[in-house]
């Protein structure tokens, strides 16, 4: 997948292998995924989920059975571990992943749980894992190729799998003359956890396969903190379904109001190929939920719009040279990919605050 050389100098250099075909109903991201939080956010609850047969569009039949937790109020890490891009730098690939303290953001010498009521604040990040450790670096090895001195952990795995977050994403009124990335712009979203275990913001896109279309799907993110979308969140998905702009991505047609004060929420990933993201305060966090709960929670939320992605044969793909994940500026490869991605994304609308 990957080739690293030097990593830790200035002549350090990375290249892609050869391309990957892959298919499924919601492949990239039916493999491994890690999640991520950008502030200004307070996350409380995060759990995940696996079933092994979940229809969104059907009876709902089916029931989800949590392999993760964690509560703020208690401290908890059931096979969660959280990391942030605090550890070593370096030229070509950016700073690498290391252990997050309590605050999200420091680095530590240990896995802890996130501290009670922390607040992420604008551009300030910190990302899920589990707490399975991979094996060693290699191509065929279990994680793949990843990057050295990093600590290294499995994301969370299933074609049918769910995401549930409490969480706040307050306002930022900072009047600092200070330019700071991403103000005022918080997010949730997932990534193929390739993506972060080698380089998550490398200044050499060949660096990574996020530019390659191995996968992003923002769940809730401000994309633009204008006037008249700061307060309005989106869900996208980063890989080339439906676009040749891997920047862009696709954007369901709809919004869920951001959030005022704490609220619940989250994603699921059904069996056929159908994600749907919602924010309702009916969601619980129990260890097993049942199809006909999911479906409730959905139900209550408001209003539900829907987009249908084509599937997309392989075709030749080309890039912009800048990115807004991995801030690289050289693309010099193109990559060949097989996607028979029959997705759609059902946003649900909500003001039930």
């Amino acid at each position: 997948m990957l080739e690293m050389k030097d990593i830790y100098s200035d002549s350090c250099t990375c290249s892609v292998a050869d391309p990957v075909q892959f298919n499924g109903a919601t492949s990239p991201l039916d493999g491994e995924v890690s999640v991520h939080f950008r502030g200004p956010l307070v996350l409380h609850k995060f759990a995940a989920y696996t079933s092994g047969d979940y229809d969104a569009a059907g009876s709902g039949s089916g029931s989800w059975s949590r392999i993760a937790n964690f509560d703020d109020s208690v401290g908890n890490l059931e096979n969660v571990t959280f990391l942030t891009n605090a550890g070593r730098n370096s030229s070509c690939l950016g700073k690498g992943l290391t252990y997050a303290a309590r605050d999200g953001v420091s680095a530590a010498e240990s896995s802890v749980p996130l501290g009670k009521n922390t607040l992420l604040t604008s551009n300030q990040e910190f990302a899920i894992f589990s707490n399975v450790s991979c094996g060693s670096s290699g191509l065929n090895n279990d994680c793949g190729v990843y990057r050295p001195e990093i600590p290294a952990y499995h994301g969370f795995y299933g074609r049918t799998k769910m995401f549930l977050f409490e969480f706040q994403m307050p306002r930022d009124n900072s009047t600092s003359s200070e330019w700071v990335a991403n103000l005022d712009m918080p997010a949730i979203w997932l990534l193929n956890a390739n993506i972060p275990r080698t380089s998550q913001y490398s200044n050499n896109v060949n660096c990574s396969c996020w530019r390659s279309g191995c996968g992003e799907f923002d769940i809730f993110e401000v994309k633009n903190n204008t006037n008249s979308l700061v307060d309005r969140l989106f869900t996208t998905i980063h890989d080339y379904q439906g676009t040749g702009d891997i920047e862009m991505g696709l954007q369901v047609d709809g919004f869920i109001p951001r959030p005022e004060g704490t609220v619940r929420g989250g994603v699921s990933f059904d069996s056929k190929g159908n994600a749907v993201a919602w924010v309702s305060n009916s969601t619980s966090f129990d260890s097993t939920i049942s199809g006909s709960d999911l479906k409730g929670w959905v139900k209550s939320s408001g209003s539900v719009i829907t987009d249908e992605l084509a599937s997309v044969s392989a075709t030749p793909l080309s890039s912009k040279s800048s990115s807004k994940k991995s801030m690289g500026t050289n693309l010099t490869c193109e990559s060949l990919f097989t996607k028979i991605w029959a997705m759609f994304v059902g946003i649900v609308l909500t003001n039930l605050f």
